[in-house]
């Protein structure tokens, strides 16, 4: 086993910790829906005698435990990274086989991860500078026993590598073969902050919406972030937003 792998397992109880989305994405019926998680494969035969294209809405429901999925109001925000994956769509601990919960501790550290994410999907494409997509914080609890690399050094550690995902993917791979439920880590993008990378939709709860946002590309970074709600507009600066 790897350092990494024998990182110490810390319990992680995080109340009102914050996940940022593209708003694009609308909440999924049969996760929200009261029914049981066990009887949604059988409530997903039938509907799928009438509506054949069901399981583009749903995803894989197969990538997710049946002793791990999770129901009810908000259930999509908690299933969705799991069952809608794609190789394509890779990221620090996924190689796209299979899903991974990003969640940060605050929200400040989660608009910093998706401000990154969002800035290189734009300059890739090269975008026009404008208001673009809008976003939604996603409010949630943290209840999960994961294995602990904050101690690591960003500088240095191969696992935090900020463009290089292979070796942190290899260890997501190695812990969830193993059982673990997740790694708690340093954010890369926000100094100080702190992130965690949930293996299983059970180990959060209790997501809620909160604010809608929306990011201003300028044609080489995001540099506006402004709260839909209330029209309040903030800059962001290194370190923070401002």
């Amino acid at each position: 086993m790897t350092a990494a792998e024998e990182s110490p397992v810390a319990r992680v109880e995080w109340n009102g910790a914050v996940r940022i989305i593209r708003s694009l994405f609308p909440p999924i019926d049969l996760f929200e829906d009261i029914a049981d998680p066990a009887d949604w494969p059988l409530l997903l035969s039938a509907e799928q005698k009438t509506n054949p294209r069901i399981m583009e809405t749903i995803g894989n429901l197969d990538l997710v435990p049946a002793g791990r999925r999770v129901g009810g109001p908000g259930a999509s925000y908690l299933m969705a990274p799991f069952t809608h994956v794609s190789p394509d769509r890779p990221s620090r601990f996924s190689d796209g086989s299979h899903g991974a919960l990003y969640v940060a501790e605050s929200y400040e550290t989660a608009l910093f991860e998706t401000i990154h994410h969002h800035g290189r999907f734009m300059a890739r494409t090269a975008e026009a500078p404008g208001w673009t997509s809008q976003f939604r914080e996603i409010v949630l609890d943290i209840s999960a026993d994961l294995h602990d690399l904050r101690g690591a050094d960003p500088a240095s550690d191969p696992i935090l590598d900020p463009d290089d995902y292979a070796p942190a993917q290899k260890l997501a791979a190695a812990l969830r073969g193993a059982g673990a439920d997740g790694i708690i880590y340093p954010s890369v993008r926000h100094p100080g902050g702190e992130c965690v990378a949930l293996f299983h939709p059970d180990c959060a709860s209790a997501p809620r919406q909160g604010r809608h946002l929306d990011y201003h590309w300028n044609g080489a970074t995001v540099d506006l972030v402004r709260d839909a709600g209330s029209g309040a507009v903030f800059r962001v600066v290194e370190g923070g937003a401002g």
